[in-house]
């Protein structure tokens, strides 16, 4: 009796695991059913891109050949030109440059030189920082310590500083490495992601800066007013050349920019901690060192607004309804501008030629955005979210605002697509769970409720609108290359590109196909003005 019993169970137990068997797929492929993901599309998507990819020809040309691009730089309005005329080679249509404003000056390095002479000659891994002067001509002269970090640190200093070069920051221990400088996420590290409950924290860390030394529980408006009124310090002090400690370590020299608005700003070199530490322990020693700069810059002053490239593929049934994708165009000078953000600039390009040459019919537009300005507090895309879609100061929504699907970011870096974050729309996760479902095989397709920061999807959050960054592998983003002078194009990874151009477009297509807009979250309430929430901006 108990053996046939077994027998009966263990039957039962087979026909039940048969029937989930059947049961998944079947519910994997009702589900993909419903968000309308055609499968041959998908798979047209990754021949396209794995057997005829440019999406490493659109970095080179926005790295090597045109860049660095800070906003409104010559290099800047260069690859600006680059990109309108390769997307018109292309065929998409409405392609222009939508002029935004005003944004301020621009400016560029043209040359730089810097070296300590005394005690012994050694040349010097420094930079100088963004929209400072130049020296007129070889400065040469003695070092002092001189560490002004906090309001006290000024006073004390006060009228002692006139022609001196002056290294500003505290000298910084530099610890043997304990970490990898590149990883990838782990499953765990995904899972813990995947299972949050309630959008906390967020997606990415030190994005935007890196604190101010001897201040580092500064909340961002307290840390963008000391350094507003350091700049005025170092105009009134009038050093020859004021010299930071890079916050980084193995010759990567991190750094940011000045006040963009002014032309008189002192020059100001961000130089890397252990030249900066040799220096300072020679002085800690009572040794005399003379250090030499020539440093020239130049600041573009003739027009102050600047401008986002705008590039379109018609849709047709509901053509005047939009998806849009895009990341920031712009970067910092010290390295090309690859990782931040060449690669998701090139990656929405390459979007945008993937699904114009297998001529996909859509019904809505896709729409293409690469911003200005991010690097500054994603100034581009709040102006056009602010002029097409609602003020967030007064959440007023336009026409424009009920006609948005949704918008599609990438700025993390090179590092493949993890998955994304919903910025604590869950009505989006079934949707995206069916959209990944397709693409198993390149991306285990985590998805987090948790709200990242740091980027331009934030603009439309901001105002009601579906905006999602992709969770993407850390790579040496952090590490080694964001806001760096190792943010090249050999940092760039090619099969991760090829991987996140692949889900982009499939996510941009899918989007565009779905019988109704991505659902949204509730429009939030106005919000003061300058509060710009989750953004820690690097200037």
């Amino acid at each position: 009796m108990l053996y046939g019993c077994k027998q009966t169970m263990l039957r039962k137990s087979i026909i039940i695991v048969f029937a989930s068997a059947l049961t998944i797929p079947l519910l994997i492929v009702a589900q993909q059913s419903r968000e309308g993901v055609d499968l041959n599309t998908v798979h047209k998507i990754k021949t396209e891109e794995f057997q005829n990819s440019k999406v490493m020809d659109i970095v080179y040309n926005l790295t090597d050949r045109y860049g660095p691009r800070l906003t409104n730089s010559p290099q800047f309005h260069a690859a600006q030109a680059w990109a309108v005329k390769q997307l018109e080679e292309w065929g998409l249509a409405n392609v222009h440059l939508e002029k935004w404003g005003p944004f301020g000056n621009g400016w560029e390095c043209t040359h730089f030189y810097a070296g300590m002479v005394e005690p012994s000659y050694q040349s010097l891994v420094a930079l100088p920082v963004a929209w400072t002067m130049g020296t007129n001509g070889l400065v040469t002269g003695e070092a002092m310590l001189a560490q002004v970090q906090t309001p006290e640190d000024m006073d004390k200093f006060r009228g002692k500083l006139k022609g001196k070069i002056v290294l500003a920051s505290a000298p910084r221990a530099l610890d043997f490495p304990a970490t990898p400088a590149g990883t990838r996420y782990t499953a765990q590290e995904l899972e813990e992601l995947s299972t949050d409950l309630i959008p906390s924290g967020s997606g990415r860390g030190g994005r935007g800066g890196r604190g101010i030394p001897g201040q580092p529980n500064m909340t961002y408006a307290e840390i963008r007013a000391f350094r507003e009124k350091m700049q005025v310090y170092w105009k009134e002090e009038q050093p020859a050349v004021v010299v930071q400690i890079s916050s980084g370590d193995g010759g990567i020299v991190f750094g940011g920019g000045a006040n963009r608005e002014a032309i008189d700003n002192p020059p100001q070199v961000m130089l890397a901690a252990e030249y900066y530490n040799r220096i300072a322990r020679l002085l800690q020693h009572d040794v005399p060192v003379k250090l030499e700069f020539d440093i020239k810059t130049r600041f573009v002053t003739d027009n102050p607004d600047s401008y986002n490239v705008i590039a379109e593929i018609p849709g047709h049934a509901k053509k005047d309804e939009l998806v849009m994708v895009g990341g920031h165009f712009d970067s910092w000078h010290y390295g090309t501008g690859a990782t931040d953000n060449g690669a998701g600039s090139a990656v929405a390009m390459e979007v945008m030629r993937i699904l114009k040459t297998l001529n996909l019919p859509m019904d809505r537009t896709v729409r293409m955005a690469l911003w200005s300005g991010e690097e500054q507090g994603i100034l581009g895309s709040a102006a056009y979210v602010k002029e097409h879609f609602a003020d967030p100061t007064v959440m007023k929504p336009t026409a424009e605002h009920e006609k948005l699907s949704g918008y599609f970011n990438i700025d993390n870096g090179t590092g493949r697509i993890r998955g994304v974050y919903l910025q604590g729309n869950e009505t989006m996760r079934p949707i995206f769970e069916s959209w990944f479902a397709a693409l198993k095989d390149i991306t285990l397709g985590a998805i987090s409720i948790r709200n990242t920061g740091g980027t331009d999807h934030l603009s439309f959050d901001a105002v009601g609108l579906p905006g999602f960054q992709f969770i993407q592998d850390p790579m040496d983003y952090e590490t080694r290359t964001h806001h760096s002078n190792l943010d090249v194009y050999d940092r760039i990874q090619q099969q991760d590109m090829e991987q996140m151009a692949v889900i982009e477009a499939s996510c941009v297509y899918n989007a565009a196909t779905r019988a109704e807009k991505l659902p949204r979250k509730d429009l939030p309430p106005p919000r003061p003005a300058g509060g710009r929430g989750g953004r820690g901006a690097s200037n």
